[in-house]
């Protein structure tokens, strides 16, 4: 999806004003997505998960906004929606103080960056490593 140029004063929230930008990840639009259409069925679990091209634009907004940290989390959690629950569950595990060395750290920047084009997530795995590092806590690798 080429993403729309938007205006945080005009467009925002997207989901009064930009409705037209906000689909399901089965495509379905936002005013498809109502409680009578989740009693009959017609909407299901995988309807309810945000879209990467959703946390993009929220990310455009937030930056043109002045806020520039929560921009660079959603383009990020956008990667995320890639990766498997269970695998970002292990991911954050393997981010706790003294969980993992240096070395599989790297490990895990490579396979964001390579199976998942997620070269956001990898930068801040290898941030935190680095940090890790400096700070002494990092796995021993025993």
């Amino acid at each position: 999806m080429t993403q729309p140029i938007l205006d945080p004063a005009v467009d925002y929230p997207l989901s009064i004003h930009r409705k037209d930008l906000l689909f399901t990840p089965t495509g379905k639009s936002i005013d498809e997505i109502t409680l009578e259409a989740v009693v009959s069925g017609d909407v299901q679990a995988t309807d309810l998960r945000i879209t990467p091209d959703t946390l993009r634009l929220q990310a455009q907004v937030s930056e043109k906004a002045g806020r520039k940290q929560l921009g660079a989390n959603l383009r990020r959690a956008a990667e995320m929606t890639a990766i498997s629950d269970a695998r970002v569950l292990e991911i954050y595990n393997a981010l706790r103080p003294n969980a993992s060395t240096k070395a599989e750290l790297e490990a895990i920047a490579d396979e964001l960056r390579t199976q998942y084009d997620a070269t956001l997530l990898a930068e801040l795995v290898l941030e935190a490593a680095d940090v890790y590092e400096r700070r002494g806590i990092l796995a021993t690798g025993e």
